[in-house]
């Protein structure tokens, strides 16, 4: 996902001439591409994240489109005050880029465990959470925000994630994009690398009549629209690399509550809390969280 994001960055910028990127002093092997061909468009903040989003809401102010770039829980909650005041409230046009969501860095510790920022970012008004759960996905998010600029939070995974699409999807905030298709009115919902797992569990014989959709655009505004798609199932098990307090289940959980939605039965496939404290592989984490199949 991070050669997606970079690559459709470069392409972006190309055409935007707005279009800036600001690092906490990491990503390289990454951003060069960007950092070669817009030199006057890159800022290294150094590990000053608090500093590089006070920047990236000053320079969205005069007319830019900034994405800040940094690993995990660092863009995010070291800098939640600078997100919450300085950007959503404003509604400003940053693009807070986190790369190794879930447990990707969990061979670094708890510190490295984004496992709460869904929770963290989804409390925001105006913030768009965009959770590509595959590179097609990525390219199409990148496309999005671009055209539609305003506060938003792109969460990728590390690398190596395979494409369950042929093409970049038509991505739209609150609707469901078709991966697979099942014999059953019943659908596993997914967000970010949530899609990797819910493809897994897919090809289980309790999941195997199930359909597989992903859900890359969502936000606090877009839970209104979720009760139509909600009714077209008997059945929706949604699917994240992430804690279930505050996390995707428990936003399309609300939906259903507010809503008083009972023809459709929803259950969350979410991380357990025991991984916060343990250190190991993503797929060994994963497993003790109870994700995978």
């Amino acid at each position: 996902m991070r050669s997606a994001f970079i690559q459709e960055l470069v392409a972006l910028a190309r055409q935007h001439p707005h279009i800036a990127l600001i690092v906490g002093d990491l990503g390289y092997s990454v951003i060069e591409p960007f950092a070669d061909e817009f030199p006057d468009r890159f800022i290294n903040a150094g590990v000053a994240e608090q500093n590089m989003t006070g920047l990236a809401a000053g320079m969205a102010s005069e007319g830019y489109h900034v994405f800040t770039y940094s690993i995990a829980n660092f863009p995010t909650f070291r800098c939640a005050e600078q997100i919450r005041n300085n950007v959503a409230y404003h509604n400003l046009p940053v693009t807070v880029v986190s790369v190794g969501g879930g447990l990707a860095y969990g061979a670094l510790g708890y510190s490295h465990h984004a496992v709460q920022d869904y929770a963290l970012m989804r409390s925001f008004p105006n913030m768009l959470i965009s959770a590509p759960g595959d590179p097609m996905e990525t390219r199409a998010c990148m496309r999005y925000l671009v055209d539609n600029p305003g506060p938003s939070y792109l969460r990728l995974g590390k690398a190596g994630e395979p494409n369950y699409h042929h093409d970049v999807p038509d991505v739209e905030p609150g609707k469901w994009l078709t991966v697979k298709k099942g014999q059953a009115a019943r659908t596993m919902l997914s967000t970010g690398a949530g899609l990797q797992i819910a493809m897994q569990w897919s090809e289980t014989d309790d999941y195997k009549d199930y359909s597989v959709h992903s859900l890359p655009l969502w936000s606090m505004e877009h839970k209104a629209i979720q009760p139509d798609q909600l009714r077209r199932f008997d059945e929706v098990v949604t699917v994240e690399d992430h804690l279930l307090d505050g996390g995707f289940g428990s936003w399309l959980l609300e939906t259903q509550f507010v809503q008083a939605i009972s023809s459709c039965k929803l259950r969350a496939i979410a991380l357990d809390s025991i991984v916060c404290g343990t250190v190991g592989s993503q797929n060994a984490l994963n497993r003790l969280g109870g994700i995978t199949p």
